[in-house]
């Protein structure tokens, strides 16, 4: 384990980087959004492969990343047009996507603000978070604890989170996968075990439907490219909610299989959670300098983000993501790696 000042905030708070390293992967964090800044794999043929996208530079991540490796909270993904009801209370929160609604916590969420670095090992590293009372529009205070824990094929996420008054917990990994290095992620394969999905209206909110993948553009429960013709010759964009199960589990389950174009790495996503956000990047314009100086094109990475569905709070039919006095907010997930084909 490595600790270093990876740069500071406009405030002038130092942003701590920690680096854990086990067998041929190593993972680097940030003590600022809970931040992945890289996952890389040293035992590929070219030297070091980076297996995530990040940035060289914070004040880049502060001005400008779109959440790339952070923890989106304290609500992950949508709140449709800023509404949150809990127990007939209405709370308004801040509209800060498309004019229209709640994305990430708000601004900032969880994922652009700093942590607290509460624990390290050799293997491990422990961040905390305190959300007050009225953060962002929500009510009650929420202590979060996140634990990345690298082991030689696999980094584990252990999330938990506690509030003393009801309000609502959905944490959501936001890292941008990219297996081979590759310009675009079109000719990365994907799998995911679902035999459903959200649609989503023309602004990017849930519908309140769940529907059959069978015989559409969303059905990847076979591994296949997640590159898609559509009849008009188009690609089919993919920014979507996959319906795993009905609840969150107590044990990971598979949540996705993602194979590199070149064979030679696949990862397993395992979560606990009902639903996995599934974004191909295609609309984000990247900012720079990223990795090792490289240049991101839109569609340069895939996002895989287990979670409560979105907008769960406004479909009482959806797994609901409400946290209540004396409960404990969980999740685990994992990236389980396959390296060297």
């Amino acid at each position: 384990m490595t600790l270093r000042v990876f740069g500071r905030t406009g405030a002038g708070r130092p942003v701590h980087e920690i680096s854990l390293a086990a067998g041929d992967l190593s993972v680097a964090v940030l003590d600022w959004g809970a931040v992945i800044r890289r996952l890389d794999w040293h035992g590929a043929a070219e030297g070091t492969r980076p297996l995530v996208l990040g940035l060289e530079r914070f004040a880049d991540y502060e001005a400008h990343s779109p959440h790339m490796g952070a923890v989106a909270g304290r609500f992950g993904n949508r709140i449709g047009h800023g509404r949150l009801s809990i127990d007939g209370v209405v709370h308004p929160l801040p509209i800060n996507h498309a004019g229209l609604h709640h994305l990430h916590g708000g601004t900032p969420g969880f994922g652009c603000r700093p942590w607290t670095l509460a624990d390290h090992g050799p293997a491990h590293v422990t961040l905390t978070l305190h959300s007050p009372d009225g953060d962002q529009g929500y009510p009650g205070a929420v202590d979060v604890s996140l634990t990345y824990r690298l082991e030689p094929t696999r980094l584990a996420i252990e999330m938990t989170g506690r509030t003393d008054r009801p309000t609502v917990l959905n944490l959501a990994t936001h890292s941008y996968f990219n297996l081979d290095d590759s310009p675009d992620i079109l000719d990365h394969r994907l799998m995911i075990p679902a035999d459903a999905y959200c649609p989503v209206d023309a602004t990017g909110l849930v519908t309140g439907a769940v529907l059959p993948v069978e015989a559409t553009p969303y059905d990847f429960r076979r591994l296949r490219p997640v590159r898609t013709q559509l009849a008009d010759g188009g690609l089919q964009r993919f920014d979507n909610n996959y319906a795993l199960a009905a609840a969150p589990s107590p044990v990971p389950r598979l949540a996705a299989r993602l194979e590199g174009a070149r064979g030679d790495v696949a990862m397993e996503v395992w979560s606990s959670e009902p639903g996995i956000q599934l974004f191909d990047s295609a609309p984000i314009g990247f900012p720079g300098p990223g990795l090792d100086g490289r240049r991101y094109a839109g569609g340069a990475g895939l996002c895989l983000e287990p979670q409560r569905f979105p907008d769960c709070p406004n479909h009482p039919h959806f797994p609901d993501a409400l946290l209540r006095p004396g409960e404990t907010y969980r999740q685990h997930t994992e990236y389980r790696f396959q390296l060297g084909g």
